[in-house]
């Protein structure tokens, strides 16, 4: 029996982790919940998974939880510092990182310094702490199962084959305008933005799927994943999102993984792990899936990707800079204050002012949240310009 915390239960990730939760009662245990505001739906969640402690971003959400009735007795819950609480809970074994934004970089840590194994979904872990991460998983022996179903189709490709890899390939859909002219690129709508042709998921992550940088934040969350050398790593264009990965070995063979577009099935194989379980899942039609296309980026088009790219081979606290810079620029397209094709403009004049001063590899995740706002500050002064 698999005791399990969910960090962002209320989420897409957390929800559909639920659901498997659900197919595979006799085998997973919900110990722990964590959610942001959504106090209804957490709710919900107590009465039918009965955990033994929660947490709500603010002690507000905590006072209305208890206010519904929802908490029973034995029912630990937390507001400010509650992720950890339940991701460090002495009863939980397995914790599924599924919460957005930088709030859960404290909680990760600590799960991995307690011996927990981690699966994990939110990119900014990676993206900005990655290093301190991976060598607190690497002195505590804890596994890290990526979730993102690329990262975690990689995991399944390589298959403890580490060594005999040269090449890791991570698919894209291109998103709603991979076929659209450069030039109306400026008149794009978040509207239009927000319409993924394959992937139902959050704003933020929708409209990164729209300019690449979602798949530029996987490239540097597989250099610490599978510790590659980003000339190892490639990233192409598959609009059909049928093969979720590929890597190559070095006798030329490539493995790929295919499957349906379901978050449950990359959740379920982190939990599963080293075995295979039963899915309720249809299996993916082979005939039914048409012709398979596989292209090249057009930097050009997606100038993100580049920039994720000149972020590795920068080093140091880069990459939370490029997250931190993303983000505000996403939020101020989200909200009318900035044009769609300015948004890797914003992420690009921030990198070139932080190159200097954030060279250094982080030491600490204060040193990381010291970058990071002093890079949401520059990049807001220049959307104000």
């Amino acid at each position: 029996m698999k005791r399990i915390a969910i960090l962002g239960s209320t989420g897409s990730i957390g929800k559909s982790a639920l659901a498997v939760v659900v197919s595979h009662s006799d085998r997973v245990q919900v110990v722990g919940l964590a959610a942001g505001q959504n106090v209804d739906l957490l709710a919900q969640q107590i009465h039918q998974f009965k955990p033994t402690v929660v947490s709500l971003s603010s002690p507000d959400a905590v006072e209305r939880l208890r206010g519904s009735g929802a908490l029973g007795q034995g029912i630990s819950a937390y507001g400010e510092n509650g992720l950890t609480e339940v991701a460090t809970h002495p009863d939980v074994d397995f914790v599924l990182c599924a919460s957005s934004g930088t709030a859960a970089l404290e909680a990760t840590l600590a799960a991995i310094e307690a011996g927990k194994t981690i699966a994990l979904a939110n990119k900014e872990v990676l993206v900005m702490a990655g290093s301190l991460m991976v060598e607190a998983a690497r002195r505590h022996k804890v596994k890290i199962f990526p979730v993102d179903s690329e990262h975690n189709a990689i995991y399944q490709c390589v298959d403890g084959r580490a060594s005999d890899v040269v090449r890791y390939v991570l698919t894209a859909s291109g998103g709603p305008f991979r076929e659209r002219e450069i030039e109306e690129f400026g008149s794009v709508t978040p509207e239009e933005a927000l319409e993924h042709p394959t992937w139902a998921m959050g704003p933020k992550i929708t409209v990164d799927s729209a300019t690449m940088m979602n798949k530029g934040l996987e490239v540097i969350e597989a250099r610490w994943l599978f510790d590659a050398h980003p000339d190892q790593i490639d990233v192409v264009i598959h609009p059909q999102s049928v093969v979720h990965s590929l890597v190559e070995f070095r006798d030329g063979s490539m493995i790929a993984q295919l499957g349906v577009t379901d978050m449950r099935l990359p959740i379920q194989y982190a939990l599963s792990y080293p075995e295979r379980w039963t899915t309720p899942l249809a299996s993916l039609d082979l005939t039914a899936c048409g012709p398979l296309e596989f292209l090249a980026p057009d930097t050009q088009r997606f100038p993100c990707l580049s920039l994720a790219y000149k972020v590795l081979s920068g080093g140091g606290g880069l990459s939370t800079v490029l997250n931190a810079a993303n983000e505000v620029a996403v939020a101020a397209f989200l909200s009318d204050r900035l044009a769609f094709n300015e948004i890797s403009s914003v992420i690009e004049q921030t990198l070139n002012a932080a190159w200097g001063r954030s060279s250094e590899t982080p030491s600490s995740l204060s040193d990381v949240r010291e970058v990071d706002a002093w890079a949401r500050v520059f990049s807001e002064s220049v959307i104000a310009e």
